[in-house]
């Protein structure tokens, strides 16, 4: 009798194993063959209008099929639903797989975690291990004032952490539209004191529809890699704008080292180039994964040649606030057999 009930336990234990992951409300890629082997890349989406979690998973799987890193894609999701809703600032579950993350990837924006979510992240910043932040992340967090991590908000005034995880950690916050949204494109114009940097390996032509951002002011050590472009329409093709905010361009793609208190550095690059049509552009795709080997110590692996064919059907949509895909969740995410 005890044999039989230690089976049905072991049964039981097997089957709620399966449910619970099966249910979980992330996604894996499992590593394989590649220099990627036994690296694992965990990359955060979360933004309200640059589909984050549209490319980070086509990114994630990209990074798993092509060069064997194990990467895990975490989503905002409605707890009420489980659904992926970008628009919910305030969950963002499976932060604690940071704890064996060689390199986070993030895409979020004005994000208000708490406490059981916010600490990972936390523990992963002081630790002193890579980020890879697009986009919005300069403006990622938005706590209010009396939280605990109001520091880290986008819009900190606090001398000694004014601008908050974007621009202490980063090297910027947001600051402004400096092409027109909706209606300039981006160039990217590599920076020719930085050609020969291992990131920039293979990568000739950038271009996609977000507009480029303004940069106040970046740290006195950031090393710009790319310079963008402002265009006067929505084509790669159209002609630089005449007018003079290229002159001179704004930084796009940057890299960054953060000291902490804990005299502890946090390397960082930073592209405030990035959202799902911009991931159709195949060397900004091999910029990322460039960046990835970069900061999981494969730099000799580098040899502009990557792999970075989209994996499966790849068709993002068009940034806006309010234009995600409603009813989907993690599983839709799965690679599909």
């Amino acid at each position: 009798m005890r044999i039989f009930s230690l089976a049905l336990f072991a049964l039981a234990t097997t089957s709620f194993t399966s449910f619970s992951q099966a249910a979980d409300p992330w996604v894996v890629y499992p590593g394989g063959e590649g220099p990627g082997a036994g690296k694992h890349v965990v990359l955060i989406s979360g933004d309200d209008e640059y589909r984050s979690e549209e490319m980070l998973p086509q990114l994630g799987q990209i990074l798993s099929e092509r060069h064997g890193f194990k990467c895990t894609v975490l989503f905002p999701i409605d707890p009420k639903s489980g659904e992926i809703v970008p628009s919910h600032q305030t969950n963002i579950p499976g932060t604690s797989v940071l704890a064996d993350a060689d390199l986070l990837i993030m895409l979020t924006r004005f994000r208000n975690l708490p406490a059981d979510q916010m600490e990972p992240f936390l523990a992963y910043l002081h630790s002193g291990k890579p980020i890879i932040a697009i986009r919005t992340s300069t403006h990622a967090f938005n706590f209010p004032k009396d939280s605990p991590y109001a520091k880290y908000s986008w819009n900190n005034e606090d001398a000694a952490w004014s601008g908050g995880f974007g621009r202490q950690v980063l090297g910027e916050t947001w600051f402004s539209h400096h092409g027109h949204h909706g209606s300039e494109s981006t160039r990217g114009v590599i920076n020719p004191d930085m050609k020969d940097h291992p990131i920039l390996r293979g990568v000739t032509d950038i271009w996609g529809p977000t507009d480029v951002y303004g940069v106040e002011k970046l740290p006195a050590n950031a090393e710009v890699l790319v310079r963008g472009q402002i265009l006067t329409g929505m084509k790669p093709d159209d002609a630089p704008v005449t007018d003079n905010r290229n002159d001179p361009m704004m930084p796009i793609i940057w890299l960054n080292k953060y000291q902490g208190e804990n005299g502890v550095t946090t390397p960082s690059l930073c592209t405030t180039f990035g959202s799902a049509p911009d991931f159709l552009c195949e060397d900004y795709r091999r910029l990322l994964v460039n960046g990835t080997y970069y900061f999981t110590g494969l730099t000799d692996k580098i040899d502009g040649q990557a792999n970075v064919e989209l994996v499966g059907d790849y068709e993002p949509s068009f940034f806006g606030f309010g234009k995600f895909k409603t009813g989907m969740t993690p599983a839709d995410y799965q690679r599909k057999k």
